[in-house]
């Protein structure tokens, strides 16, 4: 579009979830007479609709945001319809993997944002965003050398094959919640409610799998939640997964780790027996690997057999930081053995410790 004199100006819409930040960014490209504001969205979805109806020449986008994170829209929007991009983000600090992820996946420009102080940094940094939006909208894609997103170098699990597929793309490389899956069996129970019980109330969201026969998990979480400082229940298919809170896998029903933006929930299904067991924790552990990555801290506990030792190889391979039960502390050293032998735990450690690593690990910015 252009002004009164003629002059042709770029138009800009902006993406993200912070309303502040978005009218921020309006009025600091409104005063740029080279630029236009044509709209702005708070997810991809609602941009994704209104690029159908208007072509923009620019999108600043945010990385952490509902629904779907910036990452998976930056890779889908120059695979289907290419526009410049700069990335404006607390994520994309110097040398992160986020700021891999994002260049890799065609960002022109990217915009560090600070973790607090968005608003005042935004107008102090008038300039420099102005003229990254310039930058970009002045950018040719088609000299661009773009690079598809690394694997998460997973190899083909066939055991959990039968719910899933192996993780492909890796998960987004940070976000700022973490979660911790933990898989048990014979003399679980007894372990999961020392591990709960010296949990802080508001300790990352924690996903279990117990094996347990149907109609048994309910009872249990209700236990757990009456005598852990944590709010403990029985997972159901949309769950949120939530600081302080832990959902354990009902019993008969396999139950997974799923991502919308950067909000983590879970999904509760029917599916085949997978390493002998539904729940099954190789099931779980691979849903994590596939849907959290790095962010995730696995664990897993006492048990008779092998499920779970492929998945927490998974985890591993993904980013994940890994934990094992050791021989002594347990009442079956069977399920953290196998799972050592597969390569998939990072440290063993006595049952008493494993709260308080798990705790270490999440708050340690990975």
């Amino acid at each position: 579009m252009s002004d009164a004199s003629g002059r042709r100006r770029w138009r800009v819409l902006i993406v993200d979830d912070s309303a502040v930040v978005r009218q921020t960014l309006a009025d600091l490209i409104s005063s740029d007479p080279d630029l236009e504001v044509m709209g702005m969205a708070g997810d991809p979805f609602i941009a994704a609709a209104r690029i159908r109806e208007e072509k923009p020449d620019v999108i600043t986008l945010d990385v952490e945001m509902p629904r779907m994170d910036g990452v998976t829209f930056l890779r889908k929007l120059m695979a289907q319809h290419p526009i410049p991009v700069v990335v404006c983000s607390s994520l994309v600090e110097a040398k992160s993997e986020t700021l891999s992820q994002v260049l890799a996946a065609g960002a022109v420009e990217v915009i560090c944002k600070p973790q607090v102080g968005v608003k005042a940094f935004l107008e102090e940094s008038r300039t420099l965003v102005c003229d990254a939006v310039k930058a970009a909208a002045q950018a040719r894609l088609s000299q661009m050398k773009r690079r598809a997103a690394p694997p998460a170098g997973v190899e083909a699990k066939l055991s959990a094959d039968a719910m899933l597929p192996p993780p492909g793309v890796s998960a987004m490389a940070r976000t700022t919640e973490s979660v911790i899956a933990v898989g048990a069996s014979t003399g679980g129970t007894e372990a999961l409610r020392v591990f709960l019980q010296a949990m802080p109330i508001d300790c990352p969201a924690i996903l279990i799998v117990q094996h347990m026969p149907e109609g048994f998990t309910a009872a249990f979480a209700k236990r757990l939640d009456q005598e852990c400082g944590v709010s403990v229940k029985e997972a159901k298919d949309g769950d949120r997964m939530l600081r302080g809170h832990a959902l354990i896998a009902p019993g008969n029903k396999h139950t997974l780790l799923k991502r919308s933006g950067a909000a983590y929930m879970v999904e509760v299904r029917d599916g085949p027996l997978v390493s002998r067991h539904r729940p099954s924790v190789d099931v779980m552990f691979r849903s994590v690997a596939q849907h959290a990555g790095r962010n995730a801290i696995g664990i897993i506990m006492t048990g008779m057999g092998d499920d779970g030792a492929k998945g927490l190889k998974e985890m591993r391979d993904a980013g994940a930081r890994t934990l094992g039960q050791n021989e002594a502390s347990c009442v079956v050293y069977g399920m953290p053995k196998e799972a050592m032998k597969h390569g998939g735990v990072e440290e063993e450690m006595p049952l008493e410790r494993l709260a308080p690593a798990a705790i270490r690990l999440a708050s340690s910015g990975r």
